[in-house]
């Protein structure tokens, strides 16, 4: 066993698309900063606040070094956006799924003091709003779909 010189540090979280664009302009409505440009390149990254990173590849890109990679089916990881207020997370669920993008829980108040949400992007990853909503009560409603 070779000792390491430094400790790992978790860097960025990478998302393979089918459709660059659609992902990207999905994202975009998200906050994060994207060029238009990047809509048609196979590997596309953005800094987030903090210093984690973001990236996208197409399918075909993944695929070029591992030619027997398929999509994954069904969720494990969700990525989960602050929204700041509980009015922040009912009006960007009613912007992302009056622009097309799928709901999937519509948003309640959380027995955990959260106003929450979740829909999918493009690819049908899980995607979590959020804000904390001052409910401090178990006896919450659930999410309605």
């Amino acid at each position: 066993m070779t000792a390491r010189s430094a400790v790992p540090r978790f860097d960025m979280i990478g998302l393979t698309v089918a459709d660059m664009a659609a992902s990207l302009a999905f994202y975009r409505r998200l906050g994060i900063d994207l060029p238009a440009e990047a809509d048609g390149r196979p590997h596309v990254e953005a800094a987030l606040p903090g210093g984690l990173r973001i990236g996208w590849d197409t399918q075909e890109t993944i695929r070029s070094f591992d030619p027997g990679w398929s999509p994954a089916t069904g969720a494990r990881v969700s990525l989960a956006f602050d929204c700041g207020t509980p009015e922040g997370v009912d009006a960007l669920w009613t912007e992302l799924t009056e622009a097309g993008h799928a709901g999937h829980l519509k948003p309640w108040d959380a027995f955990w003091g959260q106003r929450y949400a979740v829909l999918h992007d493009p690819d049908g990853n899980t995607v979590d709003l959020f804000a904390a909503s001052g409910a401090s009560s178990g006896a919450a409603a659930g999410p309605e779909a």
